[in-house]
């Protein structure tokens, strides 16, 4: 069961859902890549190489459509539970743009916002670098722009973990019975740099660890909901970069490989690290892990996202209500599973880095500016990303 809160989002008047965008059509593919890209003296084949990805799709990447639909699940969800709250959408490299957003929040009289950024978990790509994007969206929109306080992160909310949970035993039951019971579940999520994992979150190794608790509650969740144990893997997908930086391992590929000559009967794909079947699911999942497989006879299926599922809307609600309560001084409930507990509302300072310069970014957020390590009143909270062309 999930904590329950009253339906008081006061000091909130508004939520808005922050994401990373995509083309929705092929002449938007290559300034897309652009936008992702630029600063980073990316060649312009690369980029074309990319490009050739979103054709295998109509030339549109899915991440928009599945936004459209979480949104629309999570606004029938506060209306449901009378919970009036607007609902905005922004994204960093592609309509509609943040900027944007935020100046449209801010003709509305939208004074204070919540902000759902569409990556479960820390690291600086995924948390710090979408604070960065606030704070510049903020700063160009002027005095009249909103503050903003982003919801912690929901690697382990029984509304992100719990479809997850589902989806797999849905594709373990889709494999051939035979193989059915030897199967391995590959937990597969965005790869980065090694030097950006090292240090993502207070501590460090946020981002690993965080995938690892993930990764194991969703074992654990299927044993239980088909009375069977399954060995699990974590693995990474969609490197980029030049090839001397070390990014994290082992490719999603490369291991499907390996447990192939192992004699690893079957494998269940299973994406912990994205929120939705977005391109680098759909391509590096879906066609090419799945042209891995079958060109070394490795039955394999393909579990599900969580998606604009009810349960994660409902996940949203609750945590938008949980901060809204920290706000206004009250001690919630805060909803989380296994053993790694709530994530902090606020990161402290030097809390996932820049890696480009390793500068520690400061903290920032509107809630409680007297607290230590927080910025003045007035600073955004920001959100989260890492580092995909499409996450």
């Amino acid at each position: 069961m999930y904590a329950t809160q009253a339906p008081d989002p006061e000091p909130f008047d508004a939520l808005l859902v922050l994401s990373f965008g995509g083309p929705d059509a092929p002449d938007e593919v290559l300034p897309f890549l652009e936008n992702v890209t630029a600063g980073r003296g990316v060649p312009r084949e690369r980029l074309e190489e990319a490009a050739g990805h979103y054709a295998h799709f109509g030339g549109a990447s899915p991440i928009n459509a599945q936004n459209r639909a979480l949104i629309a699940a999570v606004e029938a969800d506060l209306a449901a539970h009378g919970v009036r709250l607007p609902v905005y959408w922004g994204n960093r490299n592609w309509r509609p743009y943040l900027a944007d957003t935020v100046r449209r929040m801010a003709d509305d009289g939208i004074e204070r916002a919540a902000v759902l950024v569409t990556s479960a978990y820390g690291s600086y790509s995924g948390c710090a670098q979408y604070h960065e994007n606030l704070l510049a969206a903020r700063a160009e929109v002027g005095e009249r722009a909103p503050v903003f306080d982003k919801l912690r992160h929901f690697f382990n909310h029984p509304g992100f973990v719990e479809p997850l949970v589902d989806h797999t035993a849905e594709a373990l039951a889709r494999l051939p019975e035979q193989v059915r019971a030897g199967a391995r579940l590959v937990m597969v999520t965005h790869s980065i740099p090694t030097a950006t994992a090292r240090t993502a979150g207070p501590a460090g190794n946020a981002y690993v660890t965080q995938h690892r608790e993930t990764a194991r509650l969703v074992a654990d969740g299927v044993a239980r909901a088909v009375g069977r144990e399954h060995d699990w893997d974590l693995v990474y997908s969609s490197r980029s970069g030049p090839p001397q930086v070390p990014w994290l391992e082992p490719d999603v590929n490369d291991h499907l490989v390996e447990l192939g000559a192992a004699g690893v009967p079957a494998v269940v794909l299973v994406p912990i690290g994205f929120l939705s079947d977005h391109m680098e699911v759909v391509y590096d999942l879906d066609v090419e892990a799945a042209a891995t497989a079958a060109r070394i006879g490795l039955p394999l299926a393909r579990a599900a996202t969580t998606g604009a599922d009810p349960r994660f809307a409902a996940a949203v609600r609750e945590l938008v209500l949980e901060r809204a309560a920290t706000v206004r001084g009250e001690a919630p409930a805060r909803c989380a599973l296994g053993v790694l507990g709530a994530a902090h509302d606020v990161c402290p300072v030097g809390c996932c880095p820049d890696p480009r310069t390793l500068r520690p970014r400061p903290a920032a957020s509107a809630a409680d500016p007297q607290a230590p390590g927080r910025a003045p009143r007035g600073a955004a909270l920001l959100g989260e990303r890492s580092g995909r062309m499409d996450p």
